[in-house]
């Protein structure tokens, strides 16, 4: 063995066996530090470049985050530690008991940092998915963290004091309260992030609400302790993430899975102007394409029963049953959304009136837009209401609208 040679060596030009003894073991471990970083030159300038170029080569993405995330970097350290750490427990069992101990918390620290890369990259490789019925895992992983270096933390102190960790764990445990206070907001965004994940209630990409926080936008990141929302004005809303599970929050995805995003508004009708349809607007609506139909078996079927019932239409106007313009152009505006391709016809479809106010008779459109991008969307809504109030006089009727200071102003006094 290198180590009695040395010793002998030194006996020979007459050194004590004790000192002989002493230089050989310390000369062995120096080389043996020297022959660890070489071996760690080694392995960083040849093996690290050949698994680079590997990585580069394949066609997966996991193994170029693996590199990015530096996993093979943090990894390669371990090997010169342990070498070490092996040699020195074979030449002196009973000696550098300090340098042993501080050797082997290095280890710990540095497996505990090649977890979290690891980690790291499993997060990267997850959001890099196309999946759009992904579940956030970073605050999962956040919290696999936090245990991680935690438990680091507790060995490498029980290594470095040579007491077992059961000791510290023990302690840990009666020191609950101030663990609690310290560790508050990590433990309710752990126990949260655990139940978003399990029902699903949020993504890295919803769009959600929350007014408390001044949030409306897209979810781009959660974490154990908060949520990034991008608001529609680009700036960001950072939420706590337990505030998710106590609190009430709006999430669009819903609406964003369905087949259609919903239409709903109302346009106040003058209820001065609804009157009942005389000869001349039948004759005039039977030319519009989409009430021609409408408007003949209408009036057939009315006809039909005031003939059974033997009504007398001369009289007054309100005997028998009659057309009124607001009923015609109700039945105009389904003609026309039904006719409208970008308008979803799976979805609810209703023209309806509201409960008349002193602003008038609302008639509500309450459909749905087949395209659910927000320009577009906003797009086909005004389309629809343009042609609303551009249709309006067609059939005898006026939008409510209240009296302005030009309105005052053209009044003429007498």
């Amino acid at each position: 063995m290198l180590t009695t040679m040395i010793k002998e060596f030194l006996i020979s030009y007459g050194a004590t066996e004790a000192a002989a003894e002493t230089i050989s073991i310390a000369a062995m471990a120096v080389l043996i530090f020297i022959g660890a970083y070489l071996a760690y030159l080694l392995l960083k300038n040849y093996l690290l470049k050949l698994i680079r170029r590997v990585t580069e080569k394949t066609t997966n993405t996991w193994d170029d985050k693996l590199m990015e995330s530096r996993v093979f970097h943090r990894a390669l350290r371990l090997i010169p530690l342990t070498f070490i750490l092996i040699c020195l427990d074979r030449i002196a069992p009973d000696q550098f008991i300090l340098i042993k101990r501080v050797l082997f918390a290095l280890v710990i620290l540095i497996g505990a940092r090649s977890v979290e890369a690891f980690l790291n990259a499993v997060t990267e490789v997850y959001q890099s998915t196309l999946d759009e019925h992904r579940k956030p895992i970073r605050p999962l992983i956040q919290a696999l963290l936090i245990v991680t270096y935690l438990l680091a933390g507790i060995f490498m102190i029980s290594v470095l004091i040579n007491k077992e960790p059961w000791g510290l764990f023990g302690l840990l445990g009666g020191m609950t309260a101030v663990t609690m206070l310290v560790f508050k907001d990590s433990i309710l965004g752990f126990v949260a992030g655990i139940q978003l994940g399990a029902n699903d209630m949020v993504r890295e990409g919803d769009w959600i609400e929350m007014p408390k926080y001044g949030a409306d936008g897209d979810v781009i990141e959660v974490t154990v302790n908060t949520v990034k929302v991008r608001n529609w004005d680009k700036t960001i809303s950072t939420i706590p993430t337990y505030a998710l599970i106590s609190d009430s929050f709006k999430n669009w995805r819903g609406m964003s899975e369905s087949g259609g995003r919903r239409i709903k508004r109302s346009i106040s009708i003058d209820m001065n102007t609804v009157k009942f349809a005389d000869e001349a607007m039948l004759k005039k609506f039977q030319c519009m394409e989409l009430l021609k139909e409408y408007v003949q078996e209408k009036q057939q079927d009315i006809d039909a029963a005031n003939t059974e019932r033997n009504i007398d239409l001369s009289a007054t106007v309100v005997n028998g049953r009659r057309q009124t313009n607001l009923g015609i152009f109700r039945a105009y505006l389904v003609n026309y959304l039904h006719d409208n391709p970008k308008i979803h016809k799976g979805m609810t479809f209703l023209v309806r009136h509201l409960q008349p106010t002193p602003q008038g008779l609302p008639i509500e459109i309450y459909v749905f837009s087949s395209d659910k991008n927000w320009a577009a969307y906003e797009g086909i809504q005004a389309d629809i209401f343009d042609h609303i109030l551009a249709s309006l006089p067609e059939f005898g009727l006026r939008v409510y609208q209240q009296p302005s200071g030009n309105d005052v102003a053209s009044l003429k006094l007498g």
